[in-house]
C-alpha cells in the first residue's frame, strides 16, 4: 500500500510540474501569476507591502472603501453612513445591520473600534496612518469607542477635513477584524497578532486558506459576504517572479491573469486572440527632484527650462513601452482631485530662451543621481541627451536605490531621479510631501518631506496645503488641490514625468477583474470567466 501511495504521489507531482498540465484553469477558480515575494504579514495592522494589501482588500471589509464598480468613489464599507460634529472633531459611523464575519460572528461597532485600537497599540509599520489623527496608546480607548453594537464614535485631535478622515479609514488599517476570533488566538497580549500574520478574520469576499511564502496564496469564497457570494469560489496567487514565465503560463492557459510582465513580453502577446491586455494607470509617479541648494536651480525659469528638456512622449512610447503614461502633477490621475494637465513638452528653443533670461545663455553643468536599475538607467540617458539640446550638460551618477535615498534624505544631490507613491487615497498625502515644508533648515526634525529634501519652501504653498486639509466643503477642497497642483507644477522643484501603467494580461474569457490604481482597489469578487 505504501508503494502504491508513493507512485500516486509521484504521478500527481509530475502532472503538477508539467507546463501542459493545466490547459485550462478550473471554471470556478481564478489563478493569478504574480511576484508575491513582498508579503511579510497578512495582519491588517502590519501589512504595508503591495501584495499583502491586495490580499487584505479581498479578505476584509473596511470602515470605508472604494466602490468596486467605480473605483474613484469612496463609499461606506461596514459603515452605511456617518455624521460629523459641528467642530469637525467627532465622527459617528452607523454600522450596517446583519453583517457577519466569515466565522459567523456578527460584525459590530465594537469590532470596528477594537480593530482601530489594536493598530495603535501594536505600533506596526502602517500605524502612522492613524496616529496622525492625534491617537496614541494612552488616549486611543477614549478617542475611539462603541457605545452600542451599531454605533462607532471616532474623535480626532487635529483639524482634518472629513473626506481625509474617511480616506484614512478606507486604507488597510481601516480593516475590521473579528475580535472574538482574533482574541481566541491571542498569545501574551498580542491581540491575535501572531495568528493573524498567516490567517484571516474578516468579513470580505474571501477568506485566507493558505499562504506559502514565495510560493502561493490561496483564498476561498466567503458565502456570507455582504456583496453576495463571488462567482470565483477560489483565488490562487502563484508566485511567478520571471516575466517570461508569466507570459508562457498565460499563453498556455495555466493562469487566468498575469500581473508583472514587462513591455517586451506584453508586445509579444499582441495578436494572440486568447489573451487580452488591459492598461491600468497606477498611483506611482516617476520624477526628478531639483535641489535648490544648487545655485542654478534657485531660479524658477531654470526649473521650467529643465521641464522643457525632457522627451516625455518619446520615453513613454519607447523606454517605458506602454508601462507608463505622461503625467506631470503631484497627484495621480484616476483619483479624486487629480489634475490631468500636462503642459510641458520637449521644446529646446523655449528652454534656451528661459535659460538666457535667467542668465545662462550657454547653459551649465549639473549632476543627476539615478538608480542603476531598469528603467531608470535608460531614463537618465534619455534626459542627459535631451538636456544637452538646451546646453545643460548632465553628469549621470548611478547607484543602488538604497544609497541614492540616503543621499536624497541628506539633501546632498543636485538633480535626482526616483519614484513616489501615496500612503493613502487622499491628495493630502502627496501635497504634504511635494508641497509642504514648514522648516527648511538642515536641522529640521519634524518631518522631512520631498519639498524639504529639495530645499524648497514656499509660504504661499504651505498655506494652500494647510487650508486644503482643513476645508470641510468637498467641492471647495477639490478646487484647492487642483490650484495647488498647478502652482507646484509651475514653480516647484520637481519635473514629474510619468505615472506608471500596469499592463494586465488576462485570458480572453476573464471578465470584470478589477485592478485599480493601487493595491487597495484590486478586487477579485466581480470576476467571471
Amino acid at each position: 500500500m505504501l508503494k502504491s501511495l508513493k507512485y500516486a504521489l509521484l504521478a500527481g507531482a509530475l502532472v503538477a510540474m508539467s507546463p501542459m498540465a493545466l490547459a485550462e484553469t478550473p471554471k470556478d477558480t481564478l489563478v493569478i501569476a504574480e511576484n508575491i515575494d513582498d508579503i511579510i504579514s497578512l495582519d491588517p495592522a502590519e501589512a504595508y507591502e503591495l501584495t499583502g494589501i491586495q490580499v487584505l482588500a479581498n479578505t476584509y471589509d473596511r470602515i470605508m472603501r472604494f466602490d468596486p464598480s467605480d473605483i474613484t468613489k469612496l463609499v461606506g464599507g461596514v459603515a452605511e453612513g456617518s455624521t460629523v460634529s459641528e467642530d469637525g472633531k467627532t465622527f459617528t459611523y452607523k454600522i450596517r445591520s446583519g453583517l457577519k464575519f466569515a466565522s459567523g460572528n456578527p460584525v459590530t461597532a465594537k469590532d470596528a473600534a477594537w480593530s482601530l485600537q489594536r493598530v495603535i497599540k501594536l505600533e506596526k509599520t502602517p500605524v502612522f496612518l492613524l496616529s496622525q489623527l492625534g491617537w496614541t496608546k494612552d488616549n486611543i480607548d477614549k478617542m475611539v469607542t462603541a457605545p452600542d453594537d451599531s454605533t462607532l464614535v471616532v474623535s480626532i485631535g487635529v483639524d482634518f477635513a472629513p473626506s481625509l478622515v474617511n480616506a484614512l479609514l478606507s486604507s488597510v488599517v481601516g480593516s475590521v477584524v473579528d475580535m472574538k476570533t482574533a482574541m481566541s488566538h491571542e498569545k501574551d497580549g498580542d491581540f491575535g497578532y501572531a495568528w493573524l500574520k498567516t490567517n484571516s478574520a474578516g468579513s470580505g469576499a474571501y477568506t485566507l486558506k493558505a499562504w506559502k511564502p514565495n510560493e502561493s496564496v490561496s483564498l476561498e469564497v466567503n458565502p456570507t459576504y455582504r456583496g453576495g457570494e463571488a462567482p470565483m469560489k477560489r483565488v490562487v496567487l502563484r508566485h511567478v517572479p520571471e516575466p517570461a514565465a508569466q507570459r508562457l503560463l498565460i499563453e498556455k492557459g495555466d493562469v487566468d491573469v498575469a500581473l508583472n510582465m514587462t513591455g517586451d513580453q506584453v508586445a509579444g502577446l499582441k495578436g494572440n486572440k486568447d489573451v487580452t491586455i488591459t492598461d491600468s494607470p497606477q498611483a506611482l509617479l516617476y520624477y526628478i527632484g531639483m535641489n535648490l541648494k544648487t545655485k542654478e536651480l534657485q531660479d524658477v525659469r531654470v526649473r521650467q527650462a529643465l521641464r522643457y528638456l525632457i522627451d516625455y512622449d518619446g520615453i513613454a512610447n519607447s523606454i517605458m513601452n506602454g508601462g507608463a503614461k505622461v503625467h506631470q502633477s503631484f497627484w495621480a490621475s484616476g483619483f479624486w482631485a487629480a489634475l490631468d494637465d500636462n503642459p510641458y513638452k520637449l521644446d529646446p528653443e523655449k528652454a534656451k530662451a528661459l535659460l538666457k533670461d535667467a542668465g545662462y545663455p550657454d547653459g551649465f553643468s549639473i549632476d543627476l543621481d539615478a538608480p542603476n536599475s531598469s528603467p531608470f538607467s535608460n531614463l537618465a540617458q534619455s534626459v542627459q541627451a535631451t538636456m544637452a539640446k538646451g546646453g545643460v550638460k548632465v553628469n549621470i551618477i548611478p547607484s543602488e536605490t538604497k544609497a541614492l535615498l540616503t543621499k536624497y534624505r541628506a539633501r546632498q544631490h543636485q538633480l535626482l531621479m526616483i519614484y513616489w507613491g501615496p500612503d493613502y487615497m487622499d491628495p493630502h498625502t502627496n501635497a504634504d510631501g511635494f508641497a509642504n515644508n514648514l522648516d527648511n533648515t538642515d536641522a529640521a526634525t519634524k518631518g522631512k518631506p520631498l519639498a524639504w529634501r529639495n530645499s524648497w519652501a514656499d509660504d504661499d504653498v504651505n498655506k494652500m496645503t494647510a487650508s486644503a486639509v482643513r476645508e470641510r466643503d468637498e467641492a471647495k477642497r477639490k478646487q484647492m488641490y487642483l490650484d495647488e497642483q498647478k502652482k507646484v507644477l509651475d514653480v516647484g522643484p520637481f519635473a514629474i514625468m510619468f505615472q506608471e501603467t500596469k499592463q494586465v494580461a488576462e485570458r480572453a474569457n476573464v471578465k470584470n477583474f478589477i485592478f485599480g490604481p493601487s493595491a487597495d482597489v484590486v478586487y477579485y469578487n466581480l470576476t467571471t470567466k
